[in-house]
């Protein structure tokens, strides 16, 4: 039953008690019937009156045929009682009602007792404890889920293979806790998930609690977090308590660091709400009491601003990343989101996975979702790649703004910018290929140029970082080619803070400097506010600043010039790219290739060709490289299953 019903049926019990009690303390009705007072008077002088009772002005009688009936005086009246008396009327007298004392105080303080109550259920309603009151402030805010509520298991998580393994064995402790004890070993208490936002840490978690098919406590770190210093800490020790009494169980604590950040900043003192709510924390998990069959899962994007003592084995054992997935992560994600789609014959997984590099699982559903708002909107009954390629263009280079009106002169000027970039990105070593390029404004650029890596890149060279600075100053240099340094536009100006960021990097993080060489000269702060320290001194002197200046001058200016020469020479190659962003507004990898190739444009081709180097011999290969790994784990799973019932019957064996 919900609480609003349980309140609704509260307050008509309260009513039906109260309408109950009036009634009890209102005047009884006798049935009587009601005589005006000439009628009475005249019965009384015809002798047709037995007998009466007078209270105050009110008179209650039975007439001679025994009917009863009650009168009213209008006014004083001497001559009543001897009438009464003379026509042989027994008379009877009666005290006036007074109320009682418990009935006086009621009528009194009703009005207060009202009020008192609406003001306690206000107060009930905004502590959102549904039905909790004042007195379980410091109760716990955890919701728990039985087994028969998590629905989720680990075939709806795609794209994390390894943090699954390493989840796995809590599943199977949870199962059959045997299997680890009998030699010895124990099941980490605590598990931290580490991952960026959207790469699945909390589906993760509602994985594990749907296949261990134990009572599941799921909390915020925010929910810990009161105005009142101490609550914080009440709430830890109510949650741990609860889980006792329905271990085994888990608990899964997302955004931790709301309550788990570093101490000793000096921020708050030992007073602080925050700190209170660490250390009991701390205790709880690992103190003087244990907490056997209570297994901690905690989510968290920022591991670095965590308590060290939160880290320690034997809180939070183990860590476990949930990072970016891969292509074939991105491919079994994609699969996973598509089981609720419609999908056409034509939508192929893997080239869509190709084409999003870096996207997190959050942001595949995302693009699932959009193809099929495009492909609603045309009133499709499935959704084709051609929806997938409008979903992922959208995202990436945002919204289509149709409505906007640019002049001849700024449409020229941009179609020029998008093709500098778009020609040195051709003729650099090691960039990433050019797959579409446009002029439509998405966003808030005016013109896009897209490229598509041809394989998930973990590191990247000094010839590839190279390759990006030039290819970031192409625009602008097109720019001052065509229309002089006097025209040069601020479209340039997200262009030149990227590639003055790269270039800083590469000098002082990644030691690609030959002058400075293999050293860091960058201090990465922490905030005073996260545990880390206040402002430091800089760790470098001034000659070495002015050197590192000078390097990162020497990069911009070296493949500035760069670009400049490649444009120079194919001018005829920008002016063709130029008209052909005119006429189509938007070219694809196979127009581009054209173009480089000095040939006629062909006309827009449909979505399958505007991936460029997505051939289909390169989307084969991708499918034998899925196919290739799926085998091995699939190997790998029988391997381990057939271990598994070998223990078993091991097991039993030595049973008997």
């Amino acid at each position: 039953m919900s609480d609003m019903a349980k309140n609704l049926i509260l307050w008509l019990v309260i009513a039906v008690v109260l309408m109950s009690v009036f009634q009890s303390f209102g005047p009884n009705d006798n049935s009587s019937n009601q005589l005006d007072y000439s009628s009475f008077v005249q019965q009384v002088r015809n002798k047709q009156v037995n007998e009466v009772k007078i209270n105050g002005r009110t008179i209650r009688g039975v007439s001679q045929g025994g009917q009863k009936f009650v009168t009213f005086l209008p006014a004083e009246d001497p001559q009543l009682l001897n009438d009464l008396l003379n026509n042989n009327v027994k008379v009877f007298g009666e005290p006036e009602a007074e109320e009682s004392l418990l009935t006086s105080i009621f009528i009194s303080w009703f009005p207060m007792l009202l009020l008192i109550g609406v003001w306690v259920f206000f107060m009930r309603q905004m502590q959102g404890g549904g039905g909790k009151g004042a007195m379980s402030f410091g109760k716990s805010k955890a919701r728990l889920m039985s087994e028969d509520q998590i629905k989720t298991t680990f075939a709806d998580v795609a794209g994390c293979d390894e943090a699954k393994e390493e989840v796995a064995e809590l599943v199977d402790y949870l199962k059959d806790p045997t299997r680890f004890q009998k030699l010895g070993g124990k099941i980490p208490t605590g598990i931290l998930l580490v991952g960026s936002p959207g790469t699945g840490k909390t589906l993760l978690a509602k994985a594990i609690a749907g296949e261990a098919k134990v009572p599941f406590f799921t909390i915020s770190g925010s929910d810990f977090v009161e105005m009142f210093v101490g609550v914080g800490a009440s709430r830890v020790r109510d949650m741990f308590e609860q889980a006792k009494k329905s271990s085994p169980c888990i608990i899964f604590i997302d955004e931790i660091d709301a309550v788990g950040r570093k101490r000793g900043s000096g921020m708050g003192g030992g007073h602080d709400e925050r700190e209170q709510t660490l250390n009991q924390m701390l205790v709880e998990m690992d103190g003087f009491e244990g907490n056997e069959g209570i297994i901690v899962i905690a989510a968290t994007n920022r591991p670095d601003v965590l308590d060290p003592a939160l880290l320690r084995p034997g809180r939070f054992d183990r860590q476990v990343t949930v990072g970016l997935p891969d292509i074939r992560g991105r491919d079994q994600i994609l699969k996973v989101h598509m089981r609720k789609v419609p999908i056409s014959d034509d939508v192929e997984t893997v080239l869509i996975a190709r084409g999003t590099p870096g996207f997190s699982g959050a942001e595949l559903a995302n693009l699932v979702n959009e193809a099929a708002l495009f492909a609603a909107r045309t009133n499709k009954r499935t959704v084709s790649m051609a929806e997938f390629e409008k979903a992922k263009d959208k995202i990436l280079m945002g919204a289509e703004r149709k409505s906007m009106v640019m002049s001849e002169e700024e449409k020229t000027m941009t179609a020029y910018h998008e093709a500098g970039h778009a020609i040195v990105g051709r003729l650099v070593p090691e960039h990433d290929p050019v797959y579409k390029v446009s002029i439509i404004p998405r966003g808030r650029a005016l013109g896009v140029t897209m490229y598509l890596p041809e394989q998930d890149r973990v590191s990247h060279s000094k010839r590839h970082l190279e390759s990006m600075i030039s290819s970031l100053y192409g625009g602008r240099i097109a720019e001052e080619i065509i229309f002089g340094k006097d025209a040069v536009s601020t479209g340039a100006s997200n262009d030149i803070e990227r590639a003055t960021d790269i270039s800083r990097k590469m000098v002082t993080q990644w030691g690609l400097s030959e002058k400075l060489g293999p050293m860091k000269f960058a201090d990465e702060q922490g905030e005073v506010f996260l545990g880390g320290g206040g402002s430091q001194a800089a760790s470098m002197s001034a000659d070495t600043a002015k050197l590192i200046d000078e390097e990162i001058r020497h990069l911009v200016d070296t493949n500035y010039q760069r670009s400049y020469k490649l444009l120079s020479e194919n001018m005829d190659i920008l002016h063709a790219m130029k008209d052909a962003l005119m006429k189509y507004e938007t070219i694809d990898a196979k127009q581009l290739d054209d173009l480089m190739a000095r040939v006629e444009v062909r006309p827009p081709a449909d979505w399958g060709e505007s991936y460029g180097t997505l051939d289909k011999d390169a989307s084969q290969e991708s499918k034998i490289d899925i196919e290739k790994k799926s085998n091995i784990d699939l190997e790998k799973k029988n391997v381990k299953e057939s271990e598994d019932n070998s223990e078993k019957e091991n097991d039993k064996k030595d049973t008997e």
